[in-house]
Formats: C-alpha cells, sequence, structure tokens
C-alpha cells in the first residue's frame, strides 16, 4: 500500500472519536498519516456547560486538549477556510502571526459540527445569548451576576424586574437544562443580595411548539414541564419571538405553516435584559459555502456517509444530512449520532484501503437524558422511563463516565461534591462579551503543504 492522508476536520465528538478510531485501525501502520483539524485545541464537553453557567463546574473541568486524547495523529490548530475535493486539498486561515496552510488528503472526514440558528432574526442575533461555547457559558454567567448585582441596589421597581427576568427561548435540551440550571443558581445566590426576594427572580421558557423537549416521551416532557413550573420556572408554549433590543422581547402566538391562521397572532411583550437563545442549530458557513451538494445547509452523503461523485470524502455529524433507513427522517443533531456516524467512517476508511466491504449507517439511540433542575432529571433508557432523583443519578454516572481523562471526571466529581455543602462563588470576571476578531490574513500563496 502506497503512503495514504487522511484528513479529520473538526475536534468536536465526531472529530476526535474518527480520529481515535483512524489511530487504532492503523496504529502499526507507518505508511498511514493521520491530521486532525480544529479551531480550538480542546474537546468541549457540551453537556456539561449550562453547570458551567450556573458556576456548579469549574470552567476548565469540562474541556480536555485534543493533543492529550490522540496518539498517532497530527493536530493543527485552525479555522478551515476551504476545501477543494477536485483538487483534494484543505486550506486553512492564517492569523496575524501565522501563515496559512494548504493540506492535501487522500481521505477526508468533515465534522465541523454546527453553529447556533438564529433564523434570521438579525435582533436575536445583535443582542441574545447563547449556549453553544465555552465562552458562551462563561460570558453568561458573569451576566447573571452583573443582573444581580444591578438589580440589588435598584430603587425603581420595574427596572428592577426587568434586570432580574431572564427569558430562554427553546425547550429542548439545552434550553430545558439551563433555564434549570440559572433559575438554581439564582435562587442559591440571592441569599447574598439582601434587597433581593425569591419572588423578584423570574425564569421564563419561551418555545414554538406546542410541547417541550420534543424527542421524549409524552410523559417525561410532561412530568418535566410540571416539574419546572412547581420550582417557579414559567412556561410559555406555541411562543415565537418576533424582536429583541435587549430591554424588551416582543412575542406572538406560533402560527402552524401548514394550516391557514383562523386570526392574527396575539403579541406581547416582556421586559428583561438578558435574553438566552436556545432555539436551533445550522451547518457552519464553510459547509454552506462548500462545493458539496447540500440540503437545508447540510452535506447530502450516502449510506455508507460518502459524498456521492466525491469517493473518500465522509462527512458525519451535525454538518451531514445522514437519513435513518428505520424512520426515513435525518438523524438528529446529538453528540451520540456524531459518535456512531464517526466510527462507521473511521471503519470505511479502513475497509476501503484494504478492499473489505463498507459498512452502512446502522446506528440506534441507546436512550435520552436531561436535568431539569436541582436533583431532578429525566431519562429514557431501553424503553424505560424514569425520572426524578434516579434519573439524576444515572445522568451524572453516564456523562462522567464519557469524559476522556481520569484527572478531569475527578475534578468534575470533586466539584459536584463540593456543591453539596458549600455556595456557588458568585465572583464576576469581567471580560468582553463578544469573541475578539481574529484577523485571518487572505492567502493569495500557500505554500506550506504536506
Amino acid at each position: 500500500m502506497t503512503h495514504k492522508r487522511i484528513l479529520v476536520l473538526g475536534g468536536g465528538f465526531a472529530g476526535v472519536e474518527c480520529t481515535e478510531k483512524l489511530e487504532s485501525y492503523f496504529k502499526r501502520d507507518s505508511e498511514v498519516q493521520i491530521d486532525l483539524v480544529s479551531e480550538d485545541n480542546f474537546l468541549l464537553f457540551t453537556p456539561m456547560l449550562p453547570q458551567v453557567a450556573s458556576g456548579m463546574i469549574e470552567t476548565r473541568h469540562i474541556v480536555i486538549p485534543i493533543r492529550t486524547i490522540i496518539k498517532k495523529a497530527t493536530f493543527h490548530e485552525g479555522k478551515v477556510k476551504n476545501i477543494d475535493p477536485y483538487g483534494k486539498r484543505v486550506t486553512l486561515y492564517g492569523t496575524n502571526e501565522k501563515r496559512g496552510t494548504s493540506l492535501e488528503y487522500d481521505y477526508l472526514v468533515v465534522a465541523l459540527g454546527s453553529q447556533t440558528n438564529f433564523f434570521g432574526n438579525q435582533t436575536v442575533e445583535n443582542h441574545a445569548y447563547t449556549m453553544k461555547t465555552l465562552n458562551d457559558a462563561v460570558v453568561l454567567r458573569n451576566r447573571i451576576i452583573d443582573m444581580l448585582e444591578q438589580a440589588d441596589n435598584e430603587k425603581d421597581p420595574i427596572l428592577k424586574q426587568s434586570l432580574l427576568t431572564f427569558v430562554v427561548v427553546g425547550a429542548g435540551f439545552a434550553g430545558i437544562e439551563t433555564a434549570g440550571e440559572i433559575h438554581d443558581f439564582l435562587l442559591d445566590a440571592k441569599k447574598y443580595y439582601p434587597n433581593i426576594t425569591e419572588s423578584d427572580i423570574k425564569v421564563i421558557v419561551l418555545e414554538a411548539l406546542p410541547i417541550v423537549l420534543p424527542g421524549f416521551s409524552e410523559k417525561l416532557a410532561s412530568f418535566t414541564k410540571d416539574k419546572l413550573i412547581q420550582r417557579g420556572i414559567e412556561i410559555k408554549l406555541n411562543t415565537q419571538v418576533v424582536t429583541f433590543d435587549g430591554s424588551e422581547v416582543i412575542i406572538k402566538d406560533a402560527v402552524d405553516p401548514s394550516k391557514t391562521p383562523v386570526k392574527e397572532p396575539t403579541m406581547d411583550a416582556i421586559e428583561t435584559k438578558t435574553l438566552i437563545w436556545t432555539a436551533g442549530v445550522t451547518p457552519v458557513d464553510t459547509i454552506k459555502n462548500s462545493m458539496f451538494k447540500t440540503d437545508r445547509g447540510k452535506i447530502i452523503v450516502n449510506e455508507n456517509l460518502e459524498v456521492p461523485n466525491f469517493p473518500g470524502v465522509y462527512v458525519v455529524g451535525d454538518c451531514s444530512l445522514a437519513i435513518d433507513p428505520r424512520t426515513g427522517k435525518p438523524y438528529p443533531p446529538t453528540a451520540q449520532n456524531a459518535e456512531g456516524q464517526a466510527k462507521t467512517a473511521a471503519y470505511n476508511i479502513f475497509a476501503e484501503m484494504h478492499g473489505k466491504p463498507k459498512k452502512k449507517i446502522d446506528f440506534v439511540s441507546k436512550g435520552q437524558m436531561a436535568i431539569i433542575g436541582k436533583r431532578t432529571a429525566i431519562a429514557s433508557l431501553s424503553g424505560l422511563n424514569i425520572h426524578g432523583f434516579l434519573a439524576w443519578c444515572i445522568w451524572r454516572t453516564v456523562y462522567v463516565r464519557k469524559i476522556p481523562k481520569l484527572n478531569k471526571r475527578l475534578r468534575i466529581l470533586l466539584d459536584w461534591t463540593a456543591d453539596l455543602f458549600f455556595d456557588r462563588d458568585i465572583s464576576r470576571l469581567k471580560i468582553i462579551r463578544k469573541d475578539q476578531p481574529i484577523d485571518y490574513k487572505e492567502l493569495d500563496e500557500v505554500d506550506d503543504v504536506w
């Protein structure tokens, strides 16, 4: 076999899982070179982001440096500028300190993930907070503490109420878990703010659908809604955000596009300084602007996760439009699905190199879990629906075992243990809300090629 180059794009669950599998297949093969490209030099354990936002877990404890995970592969920290499937080359942006790089490949795995989808609502994009990255969680935590500090000394009751009103848009996994963690944090922190009472605090969840946690059973979804309301979180279903200017969010009744509206949607307003948007994701712009054929922004792949017309190119995770043969619908954008697809893609590359038959997509969900508040969760596992404290224990057990490194597992366990005995820290670190723009150099000539 001649020298082969395998390039993996993306350092999320799919990209790292695929790289690890490729390393296991080719660990003794010196003729195979594996490279991994990621904008960040760490794997972010996104299921615990809400707990970082609430101060339960320390920031660095849910990030695992990629260089400590991979063994054979070469790591490149950089942002993908262009994918050329005809020339079999990927170009990375340069920075002020580093020139751009061009990486050639024989096999390519695209696992670039997704970004927050604002559905074209520019006012929300300009003023809302998000929960997609580590920076998002840290910024949101600082925002919550900032609102408490300002509200404690505010004499105007209307302004005070807007400072202590937190609106979460989206009642999926991210939205429900974020709302629960924010509410718990606010109730724990108020003891240090003598002029703030529990009745002053308001957390509102807005959802355009008529249900919370779509995908869960009706029983678990109903339990979640009732439990959140019982704890003081307001749930507004069939509600759509129209605009948000940073001080007021305008909402209206959601209309089913398949039905003719009987009357004009009712408009309303919520006075708030903080809106957290968790209402959806979309593939990154690099994918949308690529040469590959896309549908709804995702790259169309066949049953082997390979891109038609471009042999040797595989797409997995959130940016892949892979169809579940059991339902005829696209696989959901979950970490569990991304890792399953990554394993299939890695095997198919190995199989192609060794003349073996490729595997088709054959992923079956092992279940779903979500934390919905302090010591309460829901879980759907192997056909069993579990809720309450037991589901909360299962959630913690399953997810801590998924952390790749033992030292990170121990740190998280220590954080959880400390939370049982001590109050959460309310120090506010003054950092810039938006990411500092990176001055990526345009690449007229790229001469750093492997």
